[in-house]
């Protein structure tokens, strides 16, 4: 029975999203088949094509669940308040680094950043004028911090990193 959300459903969609993560790691998302996909995990090229248009939607998809997984991890904490919430968010980084490495390979096309902005800080902090360009500018830059930590390895403790975090954000 072909139920949209059924256990072999599931299973089949987990393998195929975990090759496609794998694969990410070493090829550009444009150099990635579905014969690639369907090699690593074993299944039938209509497995792939009942769950997944293309491997563009794939790739959708995989960027949608961790964005929700992101959301989730963080839904009930205001972590752009407090020092403490800024150290929650590199230290998940930090622990995932896989997660967030392919979060951001997915975001081809810059428009999904991870970083959500807390409109409550600027009014705290007296940002008013011009909200829209402030918030543009905070929410690219702390993608640049977490892009460049993720390249290097996340060297820097998640301690460092939310004082980085906070020094910019305070030292305007």
């Amino acid at each position: 029975m072909n139920v949209k959300n059924n256990k072999r459903r599931r299973d089949s969609q987990d393998k195929i999203e975990k090759a496609f993560i794998k694969l990410l790691q070493s090829h550009d998302i444009k150099n990635i088949s579905v014969s690639d996909i369907i090699k690593a995990t074993g299944l039938n090229r209509s497995t792939f094509y009942a769950n997944y248009l293309d491997i563009f939607d794939l790739a959708d998809k995989t960027r949608e669940k961790l964005e929700k997984e992101f959301s989730n991890l963080f839904a009930d904490y205001d972590y752009f308040n407090e020092r403490s919430g800024a150290l929650k968010m590199f230290t998940h980084i930090k622990e995932n680094q896989l997660f967030y490495k392919t979060y951001f390979k997915l975001c081809y096309d810059d428009k999904h950043l991870i970083s959500k902005y807390d409109a409550k800080r600027a009014e705290k902090e007296n940002v008013t004028a011009n909200i829209k360009y402030h918030v543009e500018f905070f929410r690219n830059g702390l993608n640049a911090i977490i892009k460049l930590w993720l390249t290097d390895g996340c060297k820097e403790s998640p301690e460092e990193m939310a004082e980085v975090l906070k020094q910019e954000y305070r030292g305007r």
